[in-house]
């Protein structure tokens, strides 16, 4: 048993020093060998991840947005009222998009199968957005406003930003834009 916790507890450590290195450099010209390297392993421990190096950085990204999703939700459960936990809850994937790297970014846009598990990310942020407006409608800390099409917008935008079109356009890193998309919606719903 003991084993098994120090394997599961070093796959965990590995992986948080993956989304670190790929967060911050990116991670396509990045090799096994330079890897293992600079986590001071070997190749056979990466392959104990994954079988490959793409589904390597796909455990690494899943693994950050597991770890992001957890502290964006802890983040949100000290809050009360509607306008405060949207604010919260955007700011909050802000915070934990900004280690990204503009070439990480680049590389997720380039990668289908890392960019598949930032659009499941995405597409989940963009209900829980959804659920946070409904929940404010329902109190009446909102104005009544029909609460899938103020989140379709969000999430319009959250996709945008994801697909880095929103920082094309303005210059917006990806933390900045969830700020001001933040302050937009908290700014609109409110009488």
């Amino acid at each position: 048993m003991a084993t098994h916790v120090r394997g599961a507890a070093r796959r965990a450590q590995l992986l948080d020093q993956l989304s670190a290195l790929f967060l911050a450099e990116g991670f396509a010209h990045l090799t096994l060998d330079e890897l293992a390297t600079r986590l001071r392993c070997s190749k056979s421990t990466l392959y104990g991840l994954a079988e490959s190096k793409e589904q390597l950085v796909r455990a690494a990204a899943i693994h950050f947005f597991r770890g992001a999703t957890d502290q964006v939700e802890g983040r949100l459960a000290g809050e009360a009222g509607a306008r405060d936990r949207i604010r919260t809850y955007l700011e909050a994937v802000g915070e934990q998009l900004r280690p990204a790297s503009r070439r990480f970014m680049d590389d997720v846009a380039a990668n289908a199968t890392v960019r598949e598990v930032y659009e499941v990310n995405t597409a989940f942020a963009a209900r829980r957005v959804q659920e946070l407006i409904t929940e404010g409608v329902r109190s009446g800390e909102f104005r009544d406003v029909h609460a899938a099409f103020v989140a379709e917008v969000a999430s319009s935008t959250m996709v945008r930003i994801q697909r880095r079109q929103v920082s094309a356009a303005t210059g917006l890193d990806d933390a900045q834009a969830y700020g001001e998309l933040a302050a937009l919606l908290t700014h609109g719903l409110t009488p």
